[in-house]
């Protein structure tokens, strides 16, 4: 089966061929890409330093590798985006400090790929996942959002913000008009939370997780109450 790894980017010079050419290298020796049966979507959201250039850069020398322009910022905005345009068998995104064990990818496609799984995703909060270098306030910040999530939403899934997740390509089109519509890092909690809604066949993959604190950017206080609003909408269109 063919897949898209989408990676959405917002200046990232410092890292960004780095990081890329460490995933390239390893998606290379696991699925050797003479059959065009992989890219890299280095999905742009409006960068002001040099993170497209080195993206174009980087097509030059692998042609697996595949710039894109998203047209505003939104991590969720530069998901729909490119899995909107992709004809991969498997879509799916990974973040750009590579914080989830790579080894883990070939997991998650065989799961698709061989045992009729629709999505896979990622979680820190398994008893069998292991996570370095976290905070202890985001260790709290991160269960109590899951708590509240599981409650209000009435889901079962244990990490609704872990930047791994996979799914087939086909069911991506329902879930979005199924309410999987936020331009911001709620995206992938929808996903999951209509996915199980709809009784898809959803993998809870245990993971090895290492905190980038020094490159994160996110603010825990607005985030928060931006993911709450976005569950009462969400909450309102299962009715």
């Amino acid at each position: 089966m063919t897949f898209d790894v989408t990676i959405p980017v917002l200046n990232e010079e410092a890292t960004l061929e780095q990081q890329v050419l460490i995933l390239h290298a390893f998606l290379k020796k696991n699925y050797p890409p003479g059959a065009d049966q992989w890219r890299i979507v280095i999905a742009d959201n409006g960068s002001k330093d040099r993170t497209f250039e080195i993206a174009r850069s980087l097509q030059a020398r692998h042609p697996e590798i595949v710039p894109l322009t998203v047209p505003r910022r939104g991590v969720g905005l530069a998901l729909k985006t490119s899995w909107s345009q992709s004809q991969a068998d498997i879509v799916g995104y990974m973040d750009l400090d590579l914080a989830t064990d790579l080894p883990h990818f070939p997991e998650a496609y065989d799961a698709i790929a061989n045992h009729g799984y629709d999505l896979v995703y990622g979680t820190r909060l398994h008893p069998k996942s292991k996570v370095i270098g976290r905070t202890l306030k985001r260790e709290i910040t991160s269960r109590m959002f899951n708590f509240i999530l599981k409650t209000y939403l009435n889901v079962s899934f244990s990490d609704g913000m872990c930047g791994f997740k996979w799914l087939r390509r086909e069911v991506y089109p329902p879930l979005h008009e199924a309410g999987a519509v936020s331009d911001g890092w709620f995206f992938s909690t929808e996903l999951l939370t209509i996915a199980e809604w709809k009784h898809l066949k959803i993998l809870e993959l245990p993971v090895k997780w290492t905190d980038d604190v020094t490159s994160s950017r996110v603010k825990i206080g607005p985030l928060a109450k931006q993911y709450l609003q976005a569950m009462r909408v969400l909450k309102e269109k299962k009715k």
